[in-house]
């Protein structure tokens, strides 16, 4: 069952979450290692240090910082991000080619943060396997039968197919992270609007971030709102020399196939 007919509400199963702070970082370290068995990181250190900063500058300025994030770059050229519970987001080579500038990145990157403060991931878990069973996952009681529930949610894809709700709730996040980060918000509703776009031209590209991530009219008029009610700042900063710096030492686009 994919999130596209759920609307989360106070007190519905959707809103459950179980699990202490630890317990979720525990759960995420095992997700991403499973994850990364199944895709490849890209470990250029100049570009992965450029994303880890600007994911920490982002994280610092967000409404969880009880927990370490990770930030890590995937050679793919599909067009994509995503978080896993306890802090690990993973950041798609073709979704760095894809942003025209530092604001758009980094919309991306608040997005995903703001799943991870939501606790969006563990909330969609509880969704989807009930609460015994992620009781089970809190406890850790079967190791082996959590590492095999542990591959199957990675493979299927179950901590990125968020409600609509979810999904607007880590828009108004990353509105805020950026602003308060010093970052142009306004870049998060201007690639929105170009992902409409690309989507016509290459949807090949972008099948699964429209199917994890749904950017709608509706959900870019709503950032445009958020950012409408902040107090206006002049600083705003919109792009950097760095960002294009990292473009440009990116691999050529490739056939390569990843999540």
């Amino acid at each position: 069952m994919t999130s596209s007919g759920f609307f989360g509400c106070a007190g519905s199963i959707s809103n459950i979450n179980i699990f202490t702070d630890a317990q979720e970082v525990q759960l995420g370290k095992q997700f991403s290692r499973q994850i990364e068995q199944d895709m490849k990181i890209y470990t250029d250190p100049v570009v992965t240090a450029y994303i880890d900063q600007l994911g920490q500058h982002l994280a610092n300025h967000s409404q969880r910082q009880n927990i370490t994030y990770h930030f890590k770059v995937v050679n793919t050229d599909v067009v994509n991000a995503f978080a896993v519970p306890g802090g690990y987001l993973y950041v798609n080579i073709g979704l760095i080619r894809a942003a025209a500038n530092e604001s758009e990145l980094a919309g991306v990157i608040g997005h995903e943060i703001g799943h991870v403060v939501g606790k969006h991931g563990v909330k969609q878990m509880t969704r989807q396997l009930g609460l015994t069973a992620v009781a089970q996952l809190a406890l850790g009681e079967n190791q082996s039968e959590l590492k095999q529930m542990v591959a199957n949610l990675a493979a299927n894809g179950v901590l990125m197919k968020y409600s609509r709700d979810a999904e607007r709730e880590a828009d108004k996040y990353a509105v805020q992270e950026m602003y308060d980060a010093g970052i142009d918000p306004e870049g998060m509703a201007t690639f929105f609007e170009k992902l409409l776009n690309l989507q016509k031209g290459k949807p090949s590209r972008l099948k699964q971030l429209f199917s994890t991530h749904p950017p709608t009219t509706e959900r870019i008029a709503a950032v445009r709102s958020n950012i409408a009610k902040l107090p206006r700042k002049s600083n705003l900063k919109n792009d950097s020399r760095r960002f294009h710096q990292i473009k440009k030492r990116l691999p050529p686009p490739s056939n390569y196939r990843g999540r």
